[in-house]
């Protein structure tokens, strides 16, 4: 209920900021009764809420670097809406049994940035462990727009694609060449949902600017709301927290 609250919550204030927000192959979304990685380059703060509202009505847990929690407000927060706290310096197993055990038994899928930081292109083969133990797709998407802050209130376009589940259930071997092989599908979605994106980039458009006049009353309501909730949440942290020790 929480989740679902504040991934509206969010996604509207996000809209009252930029309106021009745009969404793409959305129909090529796996069935929300099947678990699955969704997984996206990782450029900016505000893409996962992005993608987690293009794929409502799923929900999902994400991986969240553990000074993410030490707010109390904050961490409440996140928690209550899918995060568990990792160890970049040390992830142990535990960031791989966790998300394995959530998508075997929960009806949660996974959030995931195979390449870590946000500006990295690498990817790494923690999506490849998780998807081929849960057994299941990955479901790519990609976020092109606005970087920062200033882009964002600009009004900015933003574009967010959705390409075809990849299936990994053929590759018989996590090894060098299996991970590779893992890496290369992921990649090349990602860079076609790129080219796709970039290709809607270039439409221009005024009409956003129309909508700040509606806009705005909306933007000052939302964060009225959402420093309501931010106290909220930290009154709640008093009286009751998440489960965050993963490794349980």
């Amino acid at each position: 209920m929480f989740y679902t609250y504040l991934r509206n919550l969010l996604s509207v204030l996000l809209w009252a900021i930029n309106g021009n927000i745009h969404y793409h192959d959305r129909e090529k979304m796996l069935p929300k009764e099947e678990n699955y990685i969704l997984i996206s380059p990782h450029r900016t703060f505000w893409d996962p809420v992005f993608l987690g509202y293009a794929a409502a009505p799923k929900q999902f847990i994400f991986m969240a670097k553990k000074e993410l929690f030490k707010d109390r407000g904050f961490g409440w927060w996140i928690s209550k809406c899918g995060a568990f706290p990792i160890d970049r310096e040390n992830p142990g197993t535990a960031a791989i049994k966790y998300p394995v055990k959530m998508l075997k038994k929960s009806d949660r899928s996974l959030v995931m940035f195979p390449s870590g930081s946000r500006h990295s292109s690498e990817v790494k083969g923690g999506v490849a462990v998780i998807a081929k133990t849960a057994k299941v797709k990955l479901m790519p998407a990609s976020y092109i727009g606005p970087l920062k802050l200033k882009g964002l209130l600009a009004g900015d376009r933003i574009d967010v694609a959705f390409g075809d589940p990849i299936d990994i259930s053929d590759i018989k071997r996590l090894d060098q060449a299996g991970l590779a092989e893992v890496a290369h599908r992921i990649e090349s979605e990602f860079n076609r949902l790129d080219q796709l994106n970039l290709s809607f980039q270039k439409k221009k458009s005024i009409f956003h600017y129309l909508t700040l006049i509606y806009r705005l009353p909306i933007l000052l309501v939302v964060g009225l709301v959402l420093i309501l909730t931010y106290l909220f949440s930290y009154l709640a942290s008093f009286v009751w927290q998440p489960k965050t020790d993963i490794s349980e």
